[in-house]
């Protein structure tokens, strides 16, 4: 799977959660949740739940802290892939 690819799908699994829409028409790699995007500590948990739904994988607790930003993300969701 691409990272544009991965980007795509983490896009649509966020956005429920967005307060801030314009943050998420201008959502990068930079991307931070909380910061830019509004989503609160709650429903970051929930992100990372649809992530695991999504792509059949389990996120431990180190990985959870990681996924603040788009491009902490999508490592984390890369490298459970490589290992799945």
């Amino acid at each position: 799977m691409t990272k544009e690819e991965l980007l795509s799908k983490l896009k649509t699994i966020i956005e429920p959660y967005v307060q801030n829409q314009e943050g998420l028409q201008h959502l990068s790699e930079d991307t931070n949740f909380i910061e830019d995007l509004e989503i609160n500590s709650a429903n970051l948990v929930d992100v990372i739940l649809d992530v695991e739904d999504e792509f059949d994988i389990e996120i431990d607790n180190d990985g959870m802290d990681k996924m603040l930003t788009v491009k902490a993300s999508i490592e984390v969701i890369q490298d459970k892939l490589a290992t799945k």
